[in-house]
């Protein structure tokens, strides 16, 4: 908490001031009296001869001033004995218009105005004190007394009393040792000062001297340096804390682009620096940040103000946090009204929420919604007829003469009077002061010190029994960590010297001519909100939004543009990433097992997939597989039925079963591709399919290389080659071609085997089960064996010519390895750009392809003369010129020929 107040007009009517009896010096024993001026300020004159100064005890001036010199004397016997002295230092006054700036003597400094509020405070020291020695419960037996100053809100004023604190007791001199230890000042500690500017010199100051001292107001975080003030307390929250509070409210409301403003002093300075930081680290941007000048600056810097509300007001910022002094947000608020600012939210720091400074300015209510947080404290109910009985001694002339009989303190010879000001004050004018958390904290000090105190003298229920001299330093080793209780709440010094307070939150509630304080929420660590409590000066009482950029939607990550991360734009999330938190500038990764779709805020399992039995394709596919297996089995059982013809002869006999067995199994292979991949399947898939592809294309390269050498070769060559080709030799070439291929595959599976492997990216939502090919020129060489034979089978029937009367078996062969290269060739790019997950699918059409390329070209033909052309099933027809041997060879022929034709 920090309080700059100065003070007000007061609610009384100008007194004109008649002429001093002499000009001259007044007579000896009197002293001067102060009336209001016309302006309504307090006006202390300088000169003896200036037609403003009275003398008290001239005619004219009791007349002028009814009860003149009575409260003033009332606080300036702000000085009790007591077995222990504590020292006070409060702003009674203000000396913002005496010129400091202009000094060049070190003179005595004179306060102008009049600040209620430290008159508050000096009495809730004085009622702590009166308490603390009526009973019993702290220091029994013993007399704390009181020794109170007036700072006048100004450190060359308040260092003046502070000297006069560490003066030796019952003396004004500050003496000079190399060793304090045993030094006694005349006060024991010292309460105050109210504000963190006053409390960073004296802090220092006393802390040399190992001085406690307990402030009631200064909150700034640096005076919790152990280092630097090892001596100071206080009775209020560090700045920090309030500042979190202001962050903790903002966060709630959704309020992330706010303009942030201090006053021109340590506190401001002190505390925008500490909610900068804070918000930063909570995704609050700050739009526009600025010191507002105190009323004393030049007008040069107070024209800063209007440059930094025209850019607040040209902006989307619809909440201002206000870290000041009470001056200083009076003067931002004149500025703001007169430049007709549009309505804000004003987020106020303790020092200025319940100033009469500021709640009195014309044209407050219509500067928006103002939320701030106030020290909860504890009730003081009797505070305020202790006042009033003060105030009332204050104009009793009896109490007033008893005053006058006592001798003043030495000190007022050094420092002046401690309150010129105090006269002509009613409860009226304070009655908006008497709010238990201003002055809770005051009151609270006073019982730290005694506590502690207590503890140092050993006091129990039945008394202190040390009454010896306690110096500072010893009463400072029993502050530390002290625990004292206060009006039933109980408070305790932590290691920085700071107390736990918890805070309302207080909205103004405008009631003509003044707003009162609705409590609206609470912090203690953790913010509260009673949303249904807070009204809004918008249109509709709507929540006010302060955003640079709308929220994003689920699902979307924020591409920060500019140097503020809460300028954005929106961007999706892809497929495969999330949204993780609102915040994220980022699209999170799903993990390789998970899958999302587009704009999602959460990752979904992967379920494994692979080519199941029941999908379309691979149904399509088997009823393929059914219908080329029948064809297949139909023409190998017609091969046997017709074991003994010339055309099962003519076809190779046993090796043409062979072949239209292997040629089964192939079209059997297929059934290896669909289902969950094994290891046993991967591994099986391509020697299953190329051994009996090779079987059956051996058995064809064997009748292709007869009809050549019948066709193409000399006939004494033909004999020699054709035993070649029959018989066992014939079986030899199968053989070799099956063990060739075989060694091809050896290699392929011992050097680059197959593997099983789950792809988490080919497909969308799923992960693909699959067999990897780990070398594609490895799987490409296993068809090498066949791609030759197939090959000199093309090679050995092309160009045969056919011969009349004949049947053309170079024709069939030609078109069967024109259907093999024609499938395999366009199976290489279609396999190598199809998705992984269909690669399975286009290798079994493939097989099945190329099966029945084969079996339609080349077998089937030969069941169709088998079922229907059974006439041309002769020796002739089909075993040509090696028919004459057998016989018949002219009858065959004519027959042929006739039916050729």
């Amino acid at each position: 908490m920090e309080s700059r107040l100065a003070g007000w007009p007061l609610n009384l009517q100008p007194t004109p001031c008649p002429q001093p009896p002499t000009p001259n010096s007044p007579p000896q024993g009197w002293e001067r009296c102060f009336c209001t001026h016309s302006s309504g300020h307090w006006y202390l004159p300088q000169a003896a001869g200036d037609p403003r100064t009275l003398w008290q005890g001239s005619p004219e001036c009791r007349s002028s001033c009814p009860g003149t010199g009575w409260l003033q004397r009332d606080v300036d016997t702000g000085r009790m004995q007591g077995d222990y002295v504590l020292g006070g230092l409060f702003p009674l006054g203000s000396a913002e218009d005496a010129g400091l700036g202009d000094r060049t003597q070190p003179n005595a400094t004179v306060c102008t105005r009049f600040s209620a509020l430290g008159l508050l405070w000096a009495l809730a020291v004085k009622m702590a004190v009166e308490e603390i020695n009526n009973g019993s419960a702290l220091l029994p037996g013993l007399h704390l007394g009181y020794d109170l100053f007036d700072t006048c809100s100004e450190p060359v004023v308040a260092m003046k009393p502070s000297l006069m604190f560490m003066a030796k007791a019952g003396s004004c001199d500050v003496a000079a040792y190399c060793n304090y230890t045993q030094y006694q000042p005349r006060v024991l500690a010292v309460i105050g000062p109210h504000s963190s500017e006053l409390a960073l010199i004296t802090g220092k100051f006393f802390s040399f001297f190992l001085m406690p001292q307990v402030s009631y107001g200064a909150s700034t975080d640096r005076l919790s340096n152990r280092e630097i003030f090892p001596s100071f307390f206080r009775t209020v929250p560090s700045d920090r804390v309030q500042a979190m509070a202001m962050v903790e409210l903002l966060q709630e409301l959704g309020w992330n682009w706010v303009a942030a403003v201090g006053s021109d002093d340590e506190y401001g300075r002190q505390g925008l620096s500490l909610f900068s930081s804070l918000a930063n680290t909570r995704g609050i941007c700050i739009a526009h940040e600025g010191l507002v000048p105190l009323p004393r600056a030049g007008s040069l810097r107070l024209g800063t103000v209007q440059g930094l509300l025209h850019q607040v007001n040209q902006s989307s910022v619809q909440v201002v946090v206000l870290f000041a002094s009470a001056r200083a947000a009076r003067t931002l608020f004149s500025y703001s009204i007169h430049c007709r600012l549009s309505p804000k939210v004003w987020v106020a720091s303790e020092a200025w929420l319940t100033s009469d400074l500021v709640m009195t300015l014309p044209g407050m209510a219509r500067v928006g919604t103002v939320l701030g947080f106030l020290q909860q404290g504890a009730p003081m109910p009797e505070f305020p007829s202790y006042v009033q009985t003060r105030l009332a001694l204050a104009a009793d002339p009896a109490f007033c003469a008893s005053l006058d009989a006592e001798q003043p303190g030495l000190e007022e010879h050094v420092v002046g009077p401690r309150c010129p000001q105090c006269d002509h004050i009613t409860l009226e004018n304070i009655s908006v002061r008497l709010l238990y958390h201003r002055t809770f904290a005051a009151y609270a000090a006073v019982y730290g010190v005694a506590q502690a105190l207590h503890n140092t003298l050993l006091c129990d229920a039945s008394g202190c029994p040390s009454r010896e001299p306690v110096r500072p330093w010893q009463l400072l080793e029993n502050m530390y960590n002290t625990s004292f209780r206060a009006r039933g709440l109980v408070l305790r010094f932590d290691a920085s010297g700071n107390v736990h307070m918890d805070y309302d939150l207080k909205l103004w509630v405008w009631q003509d001519p003044t707003p009162v304080l609705r409590t609206v929420g609470a912090f203690d660590g953790r913010l509260k909100l009673w949303h249904s409590q807070l009204s809004w000066h918008t249109p509709g009482n709507q929540p006010p939004v302060s955003q640079c950029s709308r929220q994003c939607r689920e699902g979307q990550v924020r591409r920060v543009k500019g140097f503020h991360s809460c300028c954005y734009d929106c961007v999706d999330c892809k497929a495969g990433s999330y949204q993780r938190s609102p915040d994220d500038l980022l699209c999170t990764q799903c993990d390789q097992d998970q899958w999302s779709p587009d704009r999602s805020t959460r990752c979904f399992p992967r379920r494994p997939t692979f080519l199941a039995w029941q999908e379309p394709a691979v149904l399509v596919l088997l009823i393929l597989l059914g219908l080329a297996l029948g064809l297949v089995l139909a023409a190998l059982g017609l091969f046997i039925w017709h074991w003994d013809s010339p055309l099962v002869q003519a076809s190779g006999g046993p090796r043409a079963c062979f072949g239209l067995a292997c040629l089964g199994l192939v079209c059997l292979s297929v059934l290896l591709f669909p289902g969950q991949p094994g290891p046993a399947s991967c591994l099986a898939q391509q020697p299953l399919l190329h051994l009996p592809l090779t079987g059956c294309l051996s058995t064809l390269f064997l009748q292709a290389a007869q009809i050549f050498v019948g066709s193409e070769l000399p006939p004494s060559w033909a004999e020699q080659l054709r035993g070649c080709l029959q018989g066992p030799w014939a079986w030899m070439v199968v053989l070799l071609a099956l063990l060739a291929e075989a060694a091809l595959c050896a290699w392929y599976l011992v050097v680059f085997p197959p593997e099983v492997v789950t792809d988490w990216w080919v497909l969308p939502t799923e992960a693909l089960v699959h067999c990897r090919v780990r070398s594609w020129i490895s799987f490409g060489l296993v068809h090498a064996t066949n791609a030759v034979l197939a090959f000199l089978c093309f090679l050995g029937t092309f160009l045969v010519q056919s011969r009349p009367g004949h049947y053309n078996g170079a024709r069939g062969l030609t078109f069967a390895m024109l259907a093999y290269f024609i499938t395999w060739i366009s199976f290489v790019p279609l396999f190598a750009n199809v998705h992984v997950a269909y690669q399975p699918t286009v290798q079994m059409g493939a097989i099945l392809l190329c099966a029945l390329g084969i079996l339609a070209t080349f077998h089937l033909p030969k069941c169709y003369l088998l079922l229907w052309r059974p006439e041309l099933n002769t020796p002739e027809f089909f075993l040509g010129d090696d028919a004459g041997g057998q016989g018949s060879s002219g009858t065959g022929g004519k027959e042929t020929q006739g039916k050729s034709k």
